[in-house]
Protein backbone atom coordinates (compact mmCIF):
# COMPACT_ATOMS: atom_id res chain seq x y z
CA UNK A 1 0.00 0.00 0.00
CA UNK A 2 1.22 2.99 -0.53
CA UNK A 3 1.32 6.61 1.65
CA UNK A 4 0.71 8.86 -1.78
CA UNK A 5 -2.58 10.92 -1.93
CA UNK A 6 -5.65 9.53 -4.69
CA UNK A 7 -5.39 10.99 -8.06
CA UNK A 8 -8.25 13.61 -7.36
CA UNK A 9 -6.90 14.86 -4.36
CA UNK A 10 -6.94 18.57 -4.54
CA UNK A 11 -3.85 20.10 -2.85
CA UNK A 12 -4.81 23.50 -3.52
CA UNK A 13 -8.20 23.20 -1.54
CA UNK A 14 -6.82 21.49 1.37
CA UNK A 15 -4.20 24.60 1.37
CA UNK A 16 -7.04 26.80 1.67
CA UNK A 17 -8.99 25.05 3.85
CA UNK A 18 -6.04 24.89 6.33
CA UNK A 19 -5.03 28.54 5.84
CA UNK A 20 -9.07 29.95 6.50
CA UNK A 21 -8.97 28.11 9.53
CA UNK A 22 -5.71 29.45 10.58
CA UNK A 23 -7.06 32.86 9.91
CA UNK A 24 -10.53 32.08 12.20
CA UNK A 25 -8.52 30.87 15.22
CA UNK A 26 -6.52 33.77 15.17
CA UNK A 27 -9.06 35.88 14.50
CA UNK A 28 -11.15 34.08 17.67
CA UNK A 29 -8.07 34.11 19.93
CA UNK A 30 -7.90 38.40 19.36
CA UNK A 31 -11.95 38.87 19.74
CA UNK A 32 -11.07 36.44 22.93
CA UNK A 33 -8.79 38.77 24.20
CA UNK A 34 -10.60 42.07 23.22
CA UNK A 35 -13.56 40.95 24.58
CA UNK A 36 -11.89 39.74 28.09
CA UNK A 37 -10.31 43.28 28.02
CA UNK A 38 -13.43 44.57 27.57
CA UNK A 39 -15.68 42.73 29.59
CA UNK A 40 -12.57 43.08 32.54
CA UNK A 41 -13.04 46.97 31.98
CA UNK A 42 -17.08 47.04 32.39
CA UNK A 43 -16.62 44.80 35.61
CA UNK A 44 -13.87 47.43 37.13
CA UNK A 45 -16.34 50.11 35.88
CA UNK A 46 -19.30 48.63 37.79
CA UNK A 47 -16.89 48.28 41.24
CA UNK A 48 -16.10 51.92 40.68
CA UNK A 49 -20.08 52.85 39.92
CA UNK A 50 -19.87 54.01 37.01
CA UNK A 51 -17.41 57.01 37.30
CA UNK A 52 -15.03 56.11 34.57
CA UNK A 53 -16.71 54.03 31.49
CA UNK A 54 -15.83 50.30 31.71
CA UNK A 55 -15.15 50.14 27.70
CA UNK A 56 -12.22 52.71 28.29
CA UNK A 57 -10.86 50.98 31.39
CA UNK A 58 -10.71 47.85 29.17
CA UNK A 59 -8.95 50.09 26.54
CA UNK A 60 -6.01 51.35 28.84
CA UNK A 61 -5.91 47.77 30.34
CA UNK A 62 -5.20 46.21 26.85
CA UNK A 63 -3.03 48.96 26.13
CA UNK A 64 -0.97 48.48 29.20
CA UNK A 65 -1.01 44.90 28.31
CA UNK A 66 0.37 45.55 25.21
CA UNK A 67 2.89 47.77 26.56
CA UNK A 68 4.30 45.18 28.81
CA UNK A 69 4.38 42.56 26.14
CA UNK A 70 1.38 40.28 28.06
CA UNK A 71 -0.13 40.49 24.88
CA UNK A 72 1.65 40.13 21.49
CA UNK A 73 0.17 42.96 19.07
CA UNK A 74 -0.36 40.20 16.13
CA UNK A 75 -3.03 38.29 18.20
CA UNK A 76 -5.12 41.40 18.25
CA UNK A 77 -4.12 43.03 14.91
CA UNK A 78 -6.64 41.36 12.90
CA UNK A 79 -9.32 42.04 14.86
CA UNK A 80 -8.29 45.65 15.27
CA UNK A 81 -7.96 45.85 11.52
CA UNK A 82 -11.43 44.88 11.24
CA UNK A 83 -12.92 46.92 14.03
CA UNK A 84 -10.61 49.97 12.35
CA UNK A 85 -12.17 49.46 8.60
CA UNK A 86 -15.65 48.96 10.21
CA UNK A 87 -15.47 52.60 12.50
CA UNK A 88 -18.38 53.99 10.77
CA UNK A 89 -20.87 51.54 11.92
CA UNK A 90 -20.25 52.55 15.64
CA UNK A 91 -20.87 56.09 14.66
CA UNK A 92 -24.56 54.93 13.79
CA UNK A 93 -26.15 54.48 17.28
CA UNK A 94 -24.21 58.18 18.42
CA UNK A 95 -26.00 59.38 15.10
CA UNK A 96 -29.11 57.91 16.16
CA UNK A 97 -28.90 59.57 19.91
CA UNK A 98 -28.58 62.81 18.36
CA UNK A 99 -31.94 62.46 16.45
CA UNK A 100 -33.91 61.51 19.05
CA UNK A 101 -32.17 63.69 21.57
CA UNK A 102 -32.87 67.01 18.96
CA UNK A 103 -35.71 68.69 21.02
CA UNK A 104 -32.52 68.61 24.00
CA UNK A 105 -30.27 70.13 21.84
CA UNK A 106 -32.57 72.78 20.13
CA UNK A 107 -32.67 73.85 23.64
CA UNK A 108 -29.27 74.04 24.39
CA UNK A 109 -27.34 74.44 21.36
CA UNK A 110 -25.14 77.15 22.27
CA UNK A 111 -23.52 75.30 25.04
CA UNK A 112 -23.29 72.44 22.95
CA UNK A 113 -21.77 74.51 20.02
CA UNK A 114 -18.75 76.28 22.55
CA UNK A 115 -18.00 72.81 24.15
CA UNK A 116 -17.60 71.40 20.97
CA UNK A 117 -15.59 74.38 19.68
CA UNK A 118 -13.43 74.65 23.09
CA UNK A 119 -12.86 70.91 23.04
CA UNK A 120 -11.79 70.55 19.91
CA UNK A 121 -9.46 73.45 20.28
CA UNK A 122 -7.91 71.84 23.27
CA UNK A 123 -7.50 68.58 21.56
CA UNK A 124 -5.53 70.13 18.77
CA UNK A 125 -3.38 71.91 21.69
CA UNK A 126 -2.79 69.03 23.27
CA UNK A 127 -2.10 66.85 20.31
CA UNK A 128 0.29 68.96 18.91
CA UNK A 129 2.01 69.99 22.03
CA UNK A 130 2.64 65.82 22.23
CA UNK A 131 3.67 65.14 19.04
CA UNK A 132 5.97 67.81 19.61
CA UNK A 133 7.10 66.24 22.69
CA UNK A 134 7.77 63.07 21.13
CA UNK A 135 9.88 64.41 17.85
CA UNK A 136 11.68 66.40 20.56
CA UNK A 137 12.57 63.49 22.37
CA UNK A 138 13.20 61.05 19.02
CA UNK A 139 15.50 63.25 17.72
CA UNK A 140 17.48 63.44 20.97
CA UNK A 141 17.88 59.39 21.35
CA UNK A 142 19.20 59.13 17.68
CA UNK A 143 21.60 61.71 17.77
CA UNK A 144 22.62 59.66 21.03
Amino acid sequence: MSDLPPKNYNFALELKMRLLSFFIFSMLVGIFIVFFFFALGEFIGWSINGFIPGSVIGMVLLFVALCLKIVKPEHVKPVAKFLCDNMGLFFLPAGVGIVNALEVLSQYWQAVLVACAVSTVVVIIVVASVQQWFEKHRKGAEDR
